[in-house]
């Protein structure tokens, strides 16, 4: 099978290529430093000619919602366009959990308007709602930092769907301890999360949801290893 993975050199992407490999499958990585750019169309119906299954898992290079918004429905359409024009057989789209439950958020808003123009555009799709991943606590913490202090959320908060639900800020607390980063840090229930307003429903996936086995704790270890 034939598998273009847009953003297939980003920190998701480049995963994902490799395990795609393995699996024997024919696989793409397409992204603007191989010649492959989803915002101006170049070497976008090249790439698909052939191709069974595109999967998306670019990210807008800002969080600001006009500039968030601009890259998803830009690269969005010029993917499907392409796609439905080479006869690609399925789009796969990542996404987020909560995005309809967090319209404070400019950038949610925008993946949200992806999801919509994909839902629309007559394309076979899957759109996969995620959980926050393990390797993005250092950048939700530095999101919230003013200083050497942090304001994180309490709300409820499961990482890739694993057995572990938790407050926000614990698991932030636990980054910080575990790189023996010196910022303090605070729980309060008015912080933001990327402009949204948090509950403890607004991260958590749903009840027909896959759930994850692996908890931050033996992740992080496990990375500690392989980095040795």
């Amino acid at each position: 099978m034939k598998i273009v993975v847009v953003g297939g050199t980003g920190l998701i992407g480049s995963k994902l290529v490799s395990k795609l490999v393995m699996m024997n499958h024919t696989v793409i990585a397409a992204a603007p430093s191989l010649g492959i750019n989803t915002l101006t169309g170049f070497g976008l119906n090249h790439a698909l000619q052939g191709t069974d299954v595109v999967v998306d898992v670019s990210n807008s290079p800002g969080i600001d919602g006009n500039e968030a918004l601009d890259f998803f429905q830009t690269s969005t359409v010029n993917l499907v366009t392409a796609g439905l024009y080479a006869g690609v057989k399925h789009h796969v789209a990542l996404s987020i959990v909560g995005v309809e439950r967090m319209p404070d958020s400019g950038y949610i808003r925008a993946k949200l308007a992806q999801e919509d123009f994909i839902r629309e555009s007559g394309i076979n799709y899957s759109i996969l709602r995620s959980a926050q991943f393990f390797e993005l606590a250092g950048r939700i913490a530095e999101a919230a930092t003013t200083g050497d202090e942090m304001n994180i959320s309490p709300a409820a908060f499961q990482p890739v769907a694993g057995p572990v639900l938790m407050p926000m800020y614990e698991f932030i607390r636990y980054y910080l301890n575990a790189t023996e980063d010196p910022r303090q840090l605070f729980a309060d229930e008015h912080a933001r999360y990327y402009g949204a307003a948090l509950d403890d429903a607004s991260l958590t996936p749903g009840e027909h949801a896959r759930f994850g086995k692996i908890k931050y704790e033996d992740w992080f270890h496990n990375q500690l290893i392989n980095q040795q």
